[in-house]
């Protein structure tokens, strides 16, 4: 009599919605429907990120000498997001070519030779020394877009009277001393390890790939290799200026290095300047943490000012995309190159010369016309820009160059490629060391220290690893609709306000032998990838992977909820994590606000027990148990189901086949987890709440010595703090899915429901 009391009274305003809460209407798809306004959502943020980039700096317009110092703390943080962080090795540069050969060129003679110097453990560069025999009068680093070997890049005829103005032959033949490094190009010829798996992954995304993880990108590495060739060159000529061009990606590289390194006195950017509020659609590897948060390409102009920077457009070479797949070879991230478009290029130069407007004399950021593709002018704005003089006489010859000889000139890119992945995995393995370090101020000598430590390190997770999004302001507003009345258990879908144009969405199953005034337990009960709640609520659906385990615990008395996570529509859902990157948010930014709002939520049913809500998911639901979790302390437990793993080897390695390097889920890295947190890190900010591992055996997710390893550190932390029962793990002869054996005894036993 008590139960049909409360479930006339739930139905008393509107048969099918659930009781407090108004009726849904909303039709269609509408996970699709969530996805599509949390990209309304990124698009809106994006935008106003140009605006919001003022925050994190504090320019001194008083001297140039006190801009330089006022920025120091933004070039540290621009050094560090893009992983130029490593100490350098000492400067060097072993000739490999053939010592002492040259050739004549214009109106003196030049020695040409295949150099390589070293950069990090491991790392060298590699590329070209130009050099004339007479005397030197300035030194430049000269960057070919990525696919332009340097021998191709100095040998690249002028058509035409060519006058005083530019390219490389021009600047040796002026007294120029010029490296021309070689960059990763953009072919899938050694991305993969042979034997195991290849791609069709541009080098350059394969590298992006194995380092992300780390604290380490593909633009870091060749940032590094820059500065190492200026390391020797300050060394080599202590009192000559340092100048540095690129063109297209090399472009890319030459900004970024110059705004690092203060001793570089002048640059030139061609094909490669303007606006990146875009960058979600170019190329992966050109991705970067909380970059649009700070920086722009006008705030990075800002770091090289007061020193010249001269920016022009160029044709660049067509980039629609990776290589194509063929065969085995596929899991490439989508990702186009455009030439920039010169009005666009304007305005952003002038965004630039408008942050810096306050020196005294002004900073020299120019903007030159659009440039053909065989006009190579631009490069001598460096010499005045540097403060030097022209050494000219007469026209610029054509004459050929007479390149060295060099055998290894053949697989430099084989060894380039491999240099930088070798680090990365030098570096998967150094992180567990890292990571104590990182963990030095957590005190875990008893529950009460533990408690007094433990806030910070979940602050940094928040906000560095995750991304956190503004508190929540709107009120839940839940909209319901009765979808199943089974037997025991009546079905309602729920749609709840999050932030603008951000929903949640999901399922109630509520049983029907509820009395009144009674509060009951709850299991939020998540979905993995591409999954939908149906997957996992509907009374008619029964998956392969999910075994209705949300229906079962509504059977058994417990009160389930099965929300909607957004990873669903391939790269619809894809895009947002491209998108959300570079604001300093991810996927998982949204995630946890969409469960907070839940918690809100279902906290304040009536017949819900608030202290009594536990989290349960698989796959990437258990992705979503490791860190929602971690956050949000309404969920009073944890069962992460087919995730739990070595994650940091699981997204890094290049000799596990099941590393996500190889396979096409480009959104699975979180800049510098490795160095942060694993698995059994994310489960100390879990802790002292209880916690479960469920793990089958031919679950190909992981290993279960990778699992096993991992939770011996939960475990262990959990015992030495006096809650080794609350670190749980079963073991089941099985694939990925849910069990639900041993993880429904620790739900009735941790949620207290007979």
């Amino acid at each position: 009599m008590m139960s049909l009391l409360l479930v006339a009274c739930a139905f008393a305003a509107d048969p099918q919605a659930l009781v407090g809460t108004a009726p849904l209407t909303m039709q269609g798809d509408i996970p699709m429907q969530m996805v599509a306004g949390i990209d309304t959502y990124l698009n809106r943020a994006l935008e106003e990120s140009v605006a919001k980039r003022a925050a994190h700096w504090n320019r001194d317009f008083s001297s140039h000498e006190a801009y330089t110092k006022s920025v120091e703390p933004n070039r540290k943080r621009f050094a560090t997001i893009i992983g130029a962080t490593d100490t350098r090795h000492a400067p060097n540069m072993e000739i490999i070519s053939t010592p002492g050969s040259k050739t004549t060129h214009g109106n003196l003679d030049v020695r040409v030779n295949t150099v390589r110097w070293r950069v990090l453990r491991g790392v060298e560069g590699e590329g070209l020394l130009l050099e004339p025999t007479e005397s030197v009068i300035a030194q430049i680093v000269a960057l070919p877009d990525c696919d332009t070997t340097p021998e191709e890049f100095v040998s690249q005829e002028n058509i035409g009277d060519i006058k005083p103005g530019g390219g490389v032959k021009h600047l040796v033949q002026l007294g120029c001393r010029v490296i021309v490094p070689s960059l990763i190009n953009r072919a899938d010829t050694y991305s993969g390890t042979p034997g195991l798996r290849m791609t069709n992954q541009p080098h350059r995304e394969f590298v992006y790939r194995t380092g992300y993880e780390l604290g380490r990108h593909i633009i870091g590495y060749e940032v590094q290799k820059v500065l190492a060739a200026v390391d020797w060159l300050a060394e080599r000529d202590p009192g000559l200026p340092i100048g540095v061009s690129g063109y297209g990606e090399g472009g890319l590289i030459a900004l970024y290095a110059t705004a690092i390194d203060t001793r570089v006195r002048a640059a030139v950017v061609t094909g490669y300047f303007g606006p990146r509020e875009e960058v979600w659609a170019e190329p992966i590897y050109r991705n970067v943490w909380s970059l649009l948060d700070e920086f722009g390409d006008a705030e990075i102009a800002s770091l090289v000012a007061p020193r010249p920077l001269y920016i022009a457009t160029r044709e660049l070479p067509r980039v629609d995309g990776p290589p194509e797949p063929t065969g085995e070879r596929n899991g490439a991230a989508p990702g186009k190159i455009t030439t920039p478009d010169p009005a666009l290029v304007a305005t952003e130069v002038a965004r630039a010369a408008a942050l810096v407007e306050g020196l005294q004399p002004p900073a020299e950021i120019l903007a030159v016309k659009s440039l053909g593709s065989t006009d190579s002018q631009l490069e001598l704005q460096l010499l005045p820009g540097m403060g030097v003089a022209m050494r000219f006489s007469g026209i610029f010859r054509t004459t050929k160059l007479e390149l060295p000889e060099n055998a290894t000139r053949d697989n430099r890119m084989q060894r380039q490629v491999q240099q930088l992945v070798d680090d990365t995995q030098y570096l998967m393995h150094q992180a567990e060391f890292r990571r104590k370090e990182f963990w030095a101020k957590a005190d875990a000598t008893s529950p009460e220290t533990w408690a007094k430590t433990v806030g910070p390190y979940r602050d940094y997770f928040d906000k560095e690893a995750i991304g956190a999004l503004p508190g929540i302001e709107l009120p839940p507003n839940a909209r319901t609709r009765l979808v199943y009345d089974q037997p025991t258990y009546r079905g309602y879908e729920v749609v709840l306000d999050v932030l603008p144009d951000v929903i949640g969405y999901g399922i109630l199953l509520v049983p029907k032998d509820i009395a009144a005034g009674e509060k009951r337990p709850v299991v939020v009960c998540q979905h993995g990838l591409e999954g939908r709640v149906q997957d996992v609520a509907d009374p008619a659906v029964n998956s392969d992977y999910y075994h209705q385990f949300a229906c079962k615990l509504a059977k058994k008395g417990f009160i389930a909820y099965a929300p909607q996570n957004p990873y669903i529509g391939e790269d619809k859902f894809r895009v947002l994590q491209r998108k959300a990157n570079p604001l300093k948010l991810s996927l998982f930014s949204f995630i946890v606000r969409q469960h907070e709002q839940t918690l809100n939520w279902l906290g304040a049913l009536p017949f819900v027990d608030e202290e009594r809500i536990a989290f349960y998911g698989l796959s990437y639901g258990g992705k979503t148990a490791m860190r929602v979790p971690a956050l949000l302390d309404g969920y009073c437990l944890s069962i992460c189901s087919g995730d739990y793993n070595e994650w940091i080897w699981k997204c890094a390695s290049v000799h596990h086949p099941l590393s996500y390097v190889f396979t096409g889920e480009d959104e699975m890295w979180e800049w510098n987890l490795g160095n942060m947190f694993n698995h059994a890190e994310m489960s100390w900010l879990i802790y002292p709440r209880p916690f479960m591992v469920e793990r089958g055996h031919h679950d190909g997710v992981g290993y279960d010595e990778w699992v096993a390893n991992e939770f011996a550190k939960t475990k262990r932390h959990y015992a030495l703090l006096g809650s080794g029962d609350n670190a749980v793990i079963e073991y089941f002869d099985g694939p990925h899915m849910i069990n639900g054996v041993g993880t429904f005894e620790f739900l009735h036993e941790k949620l207290n429901w007979p």
